[in-house]
């Protein structure tokens, strides 16, 4: 796997997007994220990766784990988690607004059925070891 830097780059080429493009998708700004892809920064926090996942169309777990933030051994997150990061993917994805901007407390079990419609929608799966 290349660098994190070269990692997104690959991915926003792939997506045909501009580094212009992502800067306005996302709100990060376009020096910081050429310094990103340069090399000349540290891969972000998981706060704009929660931004960058649904643009690159990748889950936030693929981008924690190409910036080193999981190891292998964090692969086994608790239920909770896997259905709290997929559902974070699902609210920042900016193509999928139906019936994803609610108000108040969810539980695990309205997030698993947000991003389980999200999965049967797109075709994408995030929930690893279910049926999409």
């Amino acid at each position: 796997m290349p660098d994190f830097g070269g990692y997104i780059r690959q991915l926003r080429q792939k997506q045909r997007l501009s580094l212009r493009d992502v800067a306005q998708k996302t709100g990060i700004s376009y020096s910081y994220l050429a310094q990103i892809e340069q090399g000349r920064r540290n891969p972000p926090g998981p706060d704009f990766m929660k931004r960058l996942a649904p643009v690159y169309q990748v889950t936030l777990r693929d981008l924690l784990k190409a910036a080193g933030y999981l190891e292998e051994a964090d692969a086994s997150l608790s239920d909770e988690q896997e259905v709290e990061m997929a559902f974070n993917y699902v609210m920042n994805d900016p193509r999928y607004q139906s019936g994803t901007r609610m108000t108040g407390e969810l539980t695990t079990d309205v997030k698993r059925f947000i991003v389980e419609m999200y999965e049967k929608a797109t075709g994408k799966k995030l929930l690893p070891g279910r049926s999409a």
